[in-house]
């Protein structure tokens, strides 16, 4: 698989996908797509990074294409370019409204297209890594939430027994203090010896002798 960010062509014209994919090709792994339901079908497949998108098709135009893809969160974030000889205003407005990043006029000034798609992918990137960063706060957030909640647990006054320290739980039985907070908390336990339970210990096997 290439590590090349992705541009989906899609124009009903076979030479035009073979001109700007001539064009494109060197810096990106390119997908294509003579109509729009094909279109579609590889935006769910591949994710494209960014979408060249004819106006003028059969069946499904362009702008139909675009509205289908920005309605589905999945790909709502991915930037598509229009690329027609319907040099209109209208058409133009149209496009920006639907969710187009950009409207580009055939014949294509190819320097200038290379521009603009490495402007939008720059900025695809850039977003794609905010959206990473935001989830993996997320999950963080969430894994601290239940820390916390865990922590709580132990809030309040909590019944010891002034001689063997045994805890009574919510049960109203008395348990090992070691295996109520155990149980109530995320905390790990190390075993060993305070110094004078070491010399407890010590005094003990020096009596048996």
């Amino acid at each position: 698989m290439s590590d090349r960010p992705s541009v989906l062509i899609v124009d009903d014209e076979a030479i035009n996908i073979q001109i700007l994919e001539s064009a494109l090709r060197t810096d990106y792994e390119i997908y294509s797509a003579l109509n729009g339901f094909d279109a579609i079908s590889l935006v769910k497949e591949k994710m494209p990074d960014l979408i060249l998108l004819d106006v003028m098709m059969p069946e499904l135009s362009g702008f139909d294409v675009c509205k289908i893809i920005k309605d589905e969160v999945s790909f709502a974030h991915i930037p598509v370019i229009f690329m027609t000889a319907l040099d209109t205003i209208a058409g133009e407005f149209t496009g920006l409204d639907i969710g187009g990043i950009d409207y580009m006029t055939k014949p294509v000034n190819f320097d200038l297209l290379k521009l603009r798609v490495r402007n939008h992918v720059e900025l695809k990137k850039r977003h794609d890594l905010i959206m990473e960063q935001r989830d993996q706060l997320m999950r963080q957030n969430s894994e601290l939430e239940a820390s916390l909640a865990r922590v709580k647990q132990l809030e309040g006054i909590i019944p010891i027994c002034a001689y063997c320290k045994k805890i009574r739980n919510d049960q109203e039985s008395w348990q090992n203090i070691e295996q109520y907070i155990s149980e109530h908390s995320g905390a790990l336990f190390s075993h060993g010896a305070c110094p004078d339970c070491a010399e407890e210990q010590m005094e003990k096997i020096r009596n048996m002798k």
